[in-house]
């Protein structure tokens, strides 16, 4: 982790904000500040440390509730006066139990525009826990007890409305079987045991 101290502008207090972000979903967590003391032992420990205002000393993320930020990366802007600090977070980042510090609305996006970029990896979690910790009546867990075939035949089922679909005038109907095609191959990736990160890897490739 190469992060150039000297170049860090504490404030006159010897402080520097640190937003915290989710290293996957790039959830921004929570906002916190890092003195040179604490910002040392994050990079030494790959955990976060903070400088509490309050009560005047250093402080771990998660060291009294067993929800650490493993530290993945921290960056510092244009005029290094502001660290961003990408973490995986465990369990949940507020102290109010909410998965992040921001869930208070002053002005909420409008409702179309108001698109969550992490559903895929929403959706696939959900699977990934229905095969982890069965629920009752759950089709998902319907398909990871008859097994592969399966799962296998309703992604050629879903692949096949796909282009009967792409046939028609009517998006809808695509966009409706798209869905059910990738709900289902997340089904077979969870089966085969193939995190999403892999299928990101990959298609990084292809931007190149």
């Amino acid at each position: 982790m190469d992060v150039k101290i000297e170049e860090i502008q504490f404030n006159r207090d010897g402080l520097v904000p640190a937003i915290v972000q989710e290293s996957k979903t790039k959830e921004v967590l929570m906002l916190a500040y890092m003195n040179e003391a604490s910002l040392r032992k994050t990079i030494e420990t790959k955990k976060t440390w903070f400088w509490s205002r309050s009560r005047g000393q250093l402080w771990n993320k998660g060291e009294s509730s067993g929800h650490f930020q493993h530290v993945k990366s921290i960056k510092y802007d244009c005029d290094g006066d502001t660290l961003l600090v990408e973490v995986d977070q465990v369990g949940v980042a507020c102290h109010t139990g909410e998965k992040n510090c921001f869930f208070k609305d002053l002005m909420k996006a409008d409702e179309e525009k108001n698109i969550d970029i992490t559903i895929l990896e929403k959706v696939y979690n959900v699977i990934k826990d229905r095969k982890e910790n069965p629920k009752e009546g759950s089709y998902t867990n319907y398909l990871f007890e008859k097994g592969i075939d399966k799962i296998l035949k309703k992604v050629g089922e879903e692949n096949a409305e796909v282009i009967i679909a792409a046939k028609n005038p009517e998006k809808e109907e695509l966009v409706y079987e798209a869905s059910d095609l990738m709900y289902h191959l997340f089904v077979l990736l969870n089966e085969r045991e193939i995190p999403l990160e892999e299928i990101y890897k990959e298609l990084a490739k292809r931007t190149k």
